[in-house]
């Protein structure tokens, strides 16, 4: 059987800004019919590599394609590909409705489209709402319809759950995992972690211009476990029979106390009154993905102090004091 082409290939992807790199030897693919969110802080570079692959931006080097083998969005007989950039491009003034009409015509796609896709992200309602007055998660959904209007089986979308609440981002996931039950492909950016780990089934993690992450999140999370952090009396013996027990996972932290993976409360118990230990408390610590995120995405280096200073430093001037109109004295 042949393997299913990838949605996304990109491979030793470089952009370079006269002396700034943007992004350096970026290389991962998006398997047809599945989500991967493109995830790292701002400047991280995941924008650029999203304008890369809907040919916005051309690479300085490597390779950026869409559905086959150096085709990019709309070039190169690639598949129809939706992308949604941020700002989301939305006239405050023009309705849902207009917006979407006026998008659809420039595409050739029949006006009953806008309605069937207003109706789709559940703005039939505000079809008529300017976009000042619709809300972030409304603005969105019109982006989105946007990106949907000629019905692309892949998705690009920039930063989708930025200034979503709760309710809004679960709306998207449920929609986003309908696409992709549908044989579609998501590519989504977001800064944050905890955003998209529910709508995705694999992250590649960006920081400073370079992948530092990929995987599924269920492997990420392995690799940063929650733990129960334990105040014992012999904190050293503890973890001794925790060890003897398969819990080797137990890190002793700079306060003393024992931060402890996999085990469950009753089995520290059960392991502290087999090594005679008494125990203090047993505190909960579970790790937020946004705090696994910082620590994959922590600056490799810090901007070096200037060696000397070209000019010698003005003297300090001291500030005129005003009176009490605002004139200087």
């Amino acid at each position: 059987m042949t393997a299913a082409r990838p949605a996304f290939a990109v491979r030793g992807l470089s952009k370079r800004y006269d002396l700034v790199s943007a992004i350096d030897d970026v290389s991962f693919t998006v398997a047809t019919g599945t989500s991967v969110g493109l995830v790292g802080p701002a400047g991280a570079g995941k924008t650029t590599v999203l304008r890369i692959l809907l040919g916005l931006v051309r690479p300085t080097t490597g390779t950026a394609s869409v559905g086959s083998p150096g085709s990019v969005a709309g070039i190169g007989g690639g598949p129809p590909v939706g992308g949604m950039l941020s700002p989301r491009g939305l006239h405050p003034a023009r309705s849902a409705r207009d917006h979407l009409s006026i998008y659809a015509a420039a595409a050739r796609v029949p006006d009953e489209r806008v309605e069937e896709l207003l109706e789709s992200v559940g703005l039939a309602e505000h079809a008529a709402t300017r976009a000042a007055a619709l809300s972030a998660g409304q603005q969105t959904r019109v982006a989105l319809a946007t990106a949907l209007l000629a019905d692309p089986p892949l998705l690009i979308l920039d930063d989708p759950a930025d200034g979503l609440d709760p309710a809004e981002r679960g709306w998207l996931q449920e929609f986003l995992r309908g696409h992709t039950r549908r044989g579609g492909t998501v590519l989504l950016s977001s800064a944050s972690l905890a955003a998209v780990v529910p709508m995705v089934d694999n992250l590649v993690v960006m920081s400073e211009g370079s992948v530092v992450y990929q995987g599924t999140p269920a492997k990420l999370r392995r690799g940063h476990p929650d733990r129960l952090v334990v105040a014992a009396s012999t904190p050293v013996a503890l973890a001794t029979v925790l060890a003897a027990r398969g819990y080797t996972d137990a890190v002793i932290r700079q306060d003393g106390r024992l931060a402890v993976a996999d085990a469950s409360e009753t089995q520290i118990q059960d392991a502290a009154r087999a090594a005679g230990v008494r125990l203090d408390s047993v505190t909960p610590d579970p790790i937020h993905p946004d705090r696994v995120l910082a620590s994959l995405t922590t600056p490799r280096t810090a901007a070096p102090p200037p060696a000397h200073a070209p000019y010698p430093p003005h003297p300090a001037v001291p500030a005129r004091q005003p009176t009490p109109y605002g004139i200087p004295r």
